[in-house]
């Protein structure tokens, strides 16, 4: 099942690396954000993945040109380092399509540019390439496999500390909660889709603003309901977090190194 992984925006909300470095690219740990999203797809079998390219696109091709299995896996070097033996390899068996897209596309174009290398399977997958989860994925497929609509996303609590609030017409405060304890919840950026995505999408619309609308009222949208471990990264306090938790030897993403 072929991954559409959307990289080509310029992620604002970074500024300290969105100058020199698109926003999938920016690292947890050791390794680009890109790098967790796509071993993730890959634990479950789905390693036939295509890049929607945009902003600094050139640097995610240059990480995968000059890719070195040995920065993250165990070797043997012999003959003074002309041969090496890996015990394990990371993206040998990887398919990558790097599709330039336009720096300034939305998500929406991005995924029409690609249309014409997603090739004949009915259901693919698509990512936002900014968050991580623990998900059991499968069980995202198999929802909307399993019934007659047309997209699927998973649906997360907000990570965030704002907070939800309802007043009086007159400006009364009656309630304020934080919106991670609240009912309210938001796309989490794991979309699965059939092919009649494509039915819904017109010349320069966002995904998620004039098609999922048209869904919604087709009744054809699907949100799987996730409460497990979700996180995107956002801003430079995201980032953060992630590699807090790196530090910490707490990364519940990582499902690839787990018994």
């Amino acid at each position: 099942m072929k991954v559409v992984l959307f990289c080509g925006g310029q992620g604002m909300r970074m500024r300290d690396y969105s100058s020199t470095l698109p926003k999938p690219m920016i690292e947890i740990g050791s390794r680009p954000i890109l790098w967790h999203v796509m071993k993730y797809y890959a634990y479950f079998g789905h390693k036939d993945f295509i890049l929607c390219l945009g902003y600094k696109g050139e640097s995610i091709k240059a990480y995968f040109q000059n890719y070195d299995e040995c920065l993250s896996n165990d070797f043997v070097m012999y003959n003074g380092g002309q041969t090496l033996h890996l015990y394990n390899n990371d993206i040998h068996d990887w398919s990558i399509t790097f599709a330039d897209t336009g720096i300034y596309s939305n998500i929406g174009q991005r995924l029409m540019a690609v249309r014409k290398y997603l090739g004949g399977d009915d259901i693919f997958l698509a990512n936002y390439s900014d968050g991580l989860t623990n998900l059991p994925l499968p069980e995202l497929v198999d929802f909307l496999k399993n019934s007659d609509k047309v997209g699927c996303f998973v649906s997360v609590r907000p990570n965030l500390n704002y907070h939800f609030i309802t007043t009086t017409p007159e400006g009364v405060v009656t309630t304020i909660k934080n919106v991670k304890f609240t009912d309210h919840r938001i796309n989490g950026g794991f979309f699965a889709f059939k092919k009649e995505i494509f039915d819904y999408i017109h010349d320069g619309e966002e995904l998620v603003q004039e098609p999922f609308q048209r869904l919604i009222k087709k009744n054809k949208l699907l949100a799987y309901t996730y409460d497990g471990f979700w996180k995107a990264m956002d801003t430079f306090a995201d980032k953060r977090e992630f590699n807090n938790l790196v530090d910490a030897g707490d990364t519940p993403w990582q499902i690839w190194n787990k018994p």
